[in-house]
């Protein structure tokens, strides 16, 4: 027989494991001080670029970074990215004092039940260290701009305000996520950004400053589409997205669609609710024709739409 480990030998294995995670990726945790507020970020490349929250830095006309080592630096933002709660922000490296850095790990290989460890400054206290588990994976989050954020990281590992930014890690010391939110009225229920999500926004941050986006001009909402119209035309989908106003000069206006149409699907992919036009609306839409499907006067029909890029914040789509 097989002799199992005691209790003893389990929890030091656990407090090994949390300690040598907290050892790889504290130094580059640091704390970010702006005009309003601030949170924490993660130092993720040697020449001093920060992940951290938009929210964080929204606004800040001046942000400075603290390492847990003391010291303290202007930081200056490349970018950010509202609707996926990311920022980008830059601090330089002083001759003969190396910055800290860690590793974003690969957010796809993570599994639920594994230990999660949460590095960050709640309410100022610097550098605090929690630990919990991944509760779920693939959540969707309703963002601080209003759409919602796709592939969230949850867990148990206790968040406060001024974790906000900050890193979850494994322990093997890879950065898995950035902690994002937590619910106040609940315990234990805490989000995380994925680490995947924050890599490639954070590529396009540094590239262009900004995330391009497409837009067709109209304000909308969700509604249900009745059996009886759905039978008629052959819908596969029980709801769309009922259009309340068309932007003049827009994408939308100069395809033909009206107030009243109902769209079902964007380039073949089926439109239930405005999430999912969210979802569809990417850069590489931006100029390029796709078809429009639509039910007007309760019967379906197709209009040919070509997206146009976002230049400012919309509460269209």
């Amino acid at each position: 027989m097989i002799p199992q480990p005691d209790d003893a030998e389990l929890l030091d294995a656990y407090s090994t494991a949390v300690i040598h995670a907290v050892e790889m990726v504290g130094p580059a945790v640091v704390k970010i001080d702006a005009e309003r507020g601030g949170g924490s970020g993660i130092l993720f490349t040697p020449d001093g670029l920060i992940l951290t929250n938009s929210h964080v830095v929204d606004h800040a006309s001046r942000l400075t970074a603290v390492l847990p080592d003391g010291r303290s630096m202007t930081a200056d933002l490349v970018g950010q990215d509202a609707d996926t709660d990311l920022a980008v922000v830059r601090i330089e490296a002083s001759a003969g004092s190396p910055l800290p850095w860690a590793t974003l790990g690969d957010s796809r290989a993570v599994r639920v039940g594994q230990v999660a460890i949460a590095i960050g400054n709640p309410y100022g206290f610097q550098h605090s260290v929690t630990a919990g588990v991944v509760s779920a994976l693939g959540r969707s989050l309703r963002g601080r701009s209003g759409r919602l954020m796709d592939d969230i990281i949850q867990t148990d590992a206790a968040l406060n305000p001024g974790n906000s930014g900050g890193p979850l890690v494994t322990t093997r010391g890879t950065v898995v996520g950035i902690n994002t939110a937590m619910i106040l009225q609940a315990q234990g229920l805490c989000f995380a950004i994925a680490s995947s999500t924050a890599r490639f926004v954070a590529a396009r941050l540094i590239r262009d400053g900004r995330i391009r986006r497409s837009y067709i001009g109209v304000g909308g909402q969700t509604v249900p589409i009745p059996r009886m119209v759905a039978r008629a035309n052959q819908l596969a989908v029980s709801s769309g997205v009922f259009v309340v106003s068309v932007e003049a000069g827009s994408p939308a206006a100069a395809a033909g669609l009206r107030d009243g149409d109902v769209i079902l699907a964007f380039a073949d992919h089926a439109v239930t609710g405005i999430d999912d036009l969210h979802r569809y609306l990417t850069d590489d839409r931006i100029g390029a024709a796709a078809t429009l499907t639509i039910l007007r006067s309760a019967e379906r029909r197709e209009l040919t739409i070509v997206p146009k890029e976002v230049r400012s914040s919309k509460s269209e789509v």
